[in-house]
């Protein structure tokens, strides 16, 4: 493993940070939550292996995990789940994967996908780069980042989803046209996404109006929470340009 400070044997350039989130793990879980994590976690996971299984892991095959082909969208860091399980209510005809690496937000998130019935939603209770590196090519057709840990501490700033490393894994799994919405109340994270967007040529920047969410947006309560702290959110759409 590299050193905390990135760097492997003190030697060389910053490795890639591999943790970009936090806690795994907040209050003690109720039996409620443990019967979803132990009974309808396992149906609804996704089924990726692990790093441990080597680079040459087969692509995942969507059509099988969903029980029918159709259109995929990606959440990463769904967090208690009510964009995730809004966006399956409102398009039943397309899977949603989510992605969440805390225990305590995936067992929320199972609480409500089992009392909204939905049956197009499939979750990775871990690091998206796990499952992002075994989608087949140009399979996602949107992928949502929901107001993520802003990381404000230059010195966590590599540990930020939106960075030139993930933008290369995350574009050949996107469809040409797909789009990457990111909501943020951080107007240095926004600043940071646009940045590293128009670095990267596999996307542009497409936003029109950042105050304004998009359209069928069902809001958060990381939303409510910013807005009542007097934050402004920002909406942002890029979108994966053609090969």
């Amino acid at each position: 493993m590299a050193a905390r400070d990135g760097v492997a044997g003190g030697e060389g350039p910053p490795a890639p940070w591999r943790n970009l989130y936090g806690r795994r793990h907040g209050k003690k879980l109720k039996p409620t939550q443990r019967r979803l994590l132990d009974e309808l976690l396992p149906r609804l996971q996704v089924p990726i292996g692990g790093r441990d299984a080597g680079p040459d892991r087969p692509s995942l095959d969507l059509a099988a995990l969903f029980g029918r082909a159709c259109p995929v969208w990606l959440e990463v860091g769904f967090g208690a789940g009510e964009h995730l399980v809004a966006q399956a209510l409102a398009n039943p005809g397309v899977g949603l994967i989510g992605c969440e690496p805390f225990v305590n937000g995936v067992a929320m998130a199972l609480r409500s996908i089992e009392e909204a019935g939905v049956a197009n939603v499939r979750l990775h209770p871990g690091d998206a780069r796990d499952l992002i590196e075994i989608l087949p090519p140009s399979a996602i057709g949107r992928v949502f980042l929901l107001y993520p840990d802003p990381w404000p501490k230059a010195r966590h700033h590599r540990r930020r989803f939106i960075n030139p490393e993930n933008l290369a894994l995350l574009a050949p799994a996107m469809a040409a046209g797909a789009e990457l919405r990111v909501a943020t109340d951080i107007a240095a994270y926004a600043d940071h996404a646009r940045q590293a967007v128009a670095a990267d040529a596999a996307f542009r920047d497409a936003t029109t109006d950042p105050s304004r969410p998009w359209a069928g947006w069902p809001g958060t309560r990381y939303e409510a929470k910013a807005l009542t702290a007097g934050r402004l959110p920002q909406y942002l759409t890029f979108v994966r340009q053609g090969d």
